[in-house]
């Protein structure tokens, strides 16, 4: 059995309507999926509901385009790299993601849109949230004429520390 045989038969899956036409509520994490997707004015697709699994099914994680992509090719969803980041932007536009600009070279997009921190590991290029610490940012510029500031986000990069060695 292929990795493929459980998404696509997911995303093949009918709902049986209801009397007044609805699609009945079953608990279904793909019907969930399409309502999220519908809820932010999305048509959903079949790559969009390819990807919304790939992206939603694991809890709250952040993640590059590149490696959604190759998360696709190991389950054999058929997929162009533009595709994937074309999405990604959609979900981002529709509120579903967070795109996170940490590092000059790739964005990474978290998928809890709510607003929180992150640390930033730079040797490993992973992200972790921040625990709820009540980080408070004082002093902030006034925003320039007709604009106003839409939050502000804090992000502390780690690295490793040298290890000293001692003889």
């Amino acid at each position: 059995m292929s990795d493929l045989t459980p998404l696509q038969a997911v995303l093949n899956a009918r709902s049986p309507l209801s009397a007044d036409g609805s699609v009945p509520r079953r608990g279904c994490p793909l019907s969930d999926l399409r309502d999220r997707l519908r809820r932010a004015g999305l048509r959903p697709t079949r790559q969009r509901l390819s990807l919304g699994w790939l992206l939603f099914g694991r809890g709250d994680r952040h993640l590059t385009a590149e490696m959604l992509y190759d998360e696709a090719m190991r389950a054999k969803v058929p997929v162009s790299l533009a595709t994937v980041y074309n999405t990604l932007h959609q979900f981002t536009e529709a509120g579903l993601l967070r795109q996170l600009a940490l590092d000059g070279s790739k964005a990474y997009f978290d998928t809890n849109p709510s607003e929180h921190h992150h640390f930033f590991l730079e040797e490993e290029g992973e992200v972790l949230d921040m625990p709820e610490c009540g980080i408070s940012v004082d002093s902030l510029p006034d925003a320039p004429e007709g604009m106003e500031i839409a939050g502000v986000e804090v992000i502390v990069r780690l690295r490793r520390r040298p290890v000293s060695g001692r003889g």
